[in-house]
């Protein structure tokens, strides 16, 4: 088995909640995963921040770089817990905010367990929070990592992915968290049946009523006020660490809002296609409310197509990587329609394993990793497969 620290840089698109536990197991194999996290969300205690202060949703990147954290270093779990501790919902506003005033000064107990000098950076960073907070800020829920984030973001310019470094570095994750662009823009969809729908919160069916007609397109806008379309450069540095990664995987979450939104700065999906790894899609198991009458073929199209104009010629998928219980995904697993060289959307792979699916096996291996036998692959194509009981 290849040590951590020697493993491979496998890419990762997604929001902060459905990836974790993988997150978190994969930092057994290597330290080197490059987790790449929207900052288009609009709900939760993220919505309040993103509403006081005019900035990107940095909920998600707190929950992964959390996933990521080393707590078998003295003092670090200790840390997590209070990076992950959020005031109480139903505590009123004077209450609300005798709390965080503890919180700031040391006093109160989930501060005062952290030794120094990681104490001081904490009741630094928020002091500082509470004197640039609006007076009428709703702290109800409030998330102490978040406010830390923020905190950080305002004090350095308002410059997210240097904050993101230094917080990584406060509990010594063991990966790579990188936000996909620095802006305050929002998510946009148009439905199947003509409506738009302007903020994440909206449409994923969490906090609001689930979708009842398909996701046929999206974008980002500028305020949750104007569905009007906006362009959001990619991360000057993410460019170069996506063509260069060992695996992009698309992984489970919300395909929408976590998964794709991903996809839609400038840049990250020419990046995509420029990289000569191999490029994995692995499909929802459970219920995604953002899928509602799309399929796996479906999400497929999505993947293949999507911010291609421009960009040149490539993949943006290769592999797709399934349960063997395929009664698990709408529509079933398309194999035909996966294998046609000249169908309009799907181009012919140009993986560089011309064994196909055995060859796919071997690629993960090589780089210390294992694909589990109940798990088959097919190249987007070309139409190898294999799965339980066949080389792959």
């Amino acid at each position: 088995m290849i040590p951590p620290d020697e493993g491979s840089r496998i890419l990762f698109f997604s929001g902060g909640t459905a990836l974790a536990p993988v997150a978190a197991e994969l930092t057994r194999h290597t330290r080197h995963a490059v987790h790449v996290i929207t900052t288009f969300d609009s709900g939760g205690s993220s919505a309040e921040l993103r509403r006081a202060f005019d900035m990107p949703a940095v909920g998600d990147i707190r929950a992964r770089i959390m996933a990521l954290a080393d707590r078998s270093l003295e003092g670090n779990s200790e840390t997590v817990e209070l990076l992950g501790y959020r005031l109480p919902k139903d505590a009123g506003p004077e209450a609300l905010h005798r709390e965080l005033a503890s919180l700031a000064s040391g006093a109160h107990p989930l501060v005062a367990a952290i030794p120094e000098p990681m104490n001081e950076v904490v009741t630094q960073h928020l002091s500082a929070f509470r004197s640039l907070m609006p007076v009428d800020m709703d702290l109800a829920g409030a998330s102490i990592g978040n406010l830390i984030l923020t905190s950080g973001y305002l004090s350095l310019d308002r410059q997210l992915e240097p904050v993101v470094r230094v917080f990584s570095g406060m509990v010594q994750a063991r990966g790579v968290v990188m936000p996909v662009a620095d802006s305050c823009a929002h998510l946009c969809v148009r439905l199947e049946n003509g409506e738009v729908i302007v903020g994440q919160h909206r449409f994923t069916g969490k906090t609001a009523t689930a979708i009842t007609s398909p996701i046929l397109d999206m974008w980002l806008s500028a305020s949750l006020d104007d569905p009007s379309p906006v362009s959001v450069p990619i991360q000057p540095r993410l460019a170069h660490v996506i063509r260069t990664a060992d695996l992009i995987c698309y992984p489970v979450g919300s395909f929408f809002s976590s998964v794709m939104a991903n996809l839609l700065p400038v840049g990250v999906s020419c990046a995509v296609r420029e990289a000569a790894c191999p490029k994995v899609f692995i499909p929802n198991l459970g219920t995604d409310p953002e899928l509602f009458g799309l399929t796996v073929q479906d999400q497929v199209a999505y993947l293949l197509r999507f911010g291609a104009d421009g960009c040149p010629a490539g993949q943006a998928l290769n592999w797709l990587l399934v349960d063997e219980d395929e009664s698990r995904y709408p529509g079933g697993i398309p194999y035909e329609w996966l294998a046609r060289p000249a169908h309009p959307v799907l181009r012919p792979a140009r993986h560089p394993c011309p064994q196909g699916a055995s060859c796919f096996r071997a690629s993960l291996s090589r780089r210390g990793l294992a694909v589990p036998r109940a798990f088959g692959g097919v190249e987007v194509g070309k139409g190898n497969w294999g799965k339980e009981g066949e080389p792959f």
